[in-house]
């Protein structure tokens, strides 16, 4: 496979050419229940978990950012139907993340909340090799931890090897993220070309989390080219399929000035 290069085809040709085990990572949004424009194109996400099984490294994981439609006064379900199909294909369902919209789009949604959020599955195959987490500075660094915590049952003891440890300077974030949606997401004017773009900082906070400089990042419904973006400026190999010549376009476009940087070579 040739990196660094967006594949103007469906994604199933793709991974058909594409050696196995060869991704360390994809991180994609797919054209879910028919709520974007993807000229008319349908999927089959169990050919599509299968296809991507194959091809991800042992450790390597695909993080699949979908939500529901709702029809009929009923959301569709595909967002869990998807997951139930990438556990069926041998991922591990390893991280259920949520992706919260801090801008929405106003609508009328009837009797129901404004919805602003979308899932972010993390699907391992295997444990996954790499973890960077994000951190958060802790609100009692330095205090030591004494003999009670509140624990999910109320107040509960501590193990007596924990008692006089000292809190730590920083935690893990939580596994919900928010993001700024639609113009405040990105600085490229051309990328709103494309009707639904990633934000780039979810891309980046992903991308950072669960790979190293020189993995192989894909993204199977490239669109505008936000991964190809975020991959090439931390570093990452990256490559992309698109069923859209006119989003190619638009992604080549886009990340042509950042193509003139230095590349790297595959690990693996």
């Amino acid at each position: 496979m040739e990196l660094n290069r967006i594949y103007n085809e469906n994604c199933l040709e793709t991974l058909s050419r594409m050696p196995d085990d060869f991704v360390d990572m994809t991180i994609t949004s797919p054209p879910y229940d028919d709520l974007r424009d993807y000229n008319g194109y349908h999927f089959p996400v169990e050919d599509i978990a299968a296809g991507l099984f194959a091809k991800t490294k042992p450790g390597g994981v695909v993080v699949w950012v979908v939500a529901d439609r709702t029809v009929n006064g009923s959301e569709s379900l595909s967002s869990f139907a998807h997951a139930i199909e990438f556990n069926r294909a041998g991922f591990r369902v390893h991280d259920t993340m949520i992706y919260a919209k801090k801008n929405p789009i106003p609508s009328d949604c009837g009797k129901r909340y404004r919805q602003c959020f979308e899932y972010m599955f993390c699907f391992s195959k295997g444990q996954p090799k790499t973890f960077n987490p994000i951190t958060e500075p802790t609100k009692s660094a330095g205090q030591k931890i004494t003999a009670f915590r509140i624990t999910s049952g109320g107040r509960g003891n501590v193990p007596d090897e924990d008692i006089g440890r000292e809190i730590k300077s920083v935690r893990k974030v939580s596994n919900i993220f928010f993001y700024n949606v639609g113009t405040s997401s990105s600085k490229d004017k051309i990328a709103f070309e494309h009707p639904a773009i990633f934000p780039e900082q979810l891309v980046e906070d992903q991308i950072v989390t669960w790979t190293d400089e020189g993995d192989v990042v894909y993204d199977c419904f490239m669109g505008s080219g936000t991964t190809a973006k975020v991959a090439q400026l931390k570093n990452r190999l990256w490559l992309g399929s698109e069923i859209s010549a006119q989003y190619v376009e638009i992604a080549e476009k886009r990340i042509g000035a950042y193509l003139a940087q230095p590349s790297l070579t595959a690990s693996g």
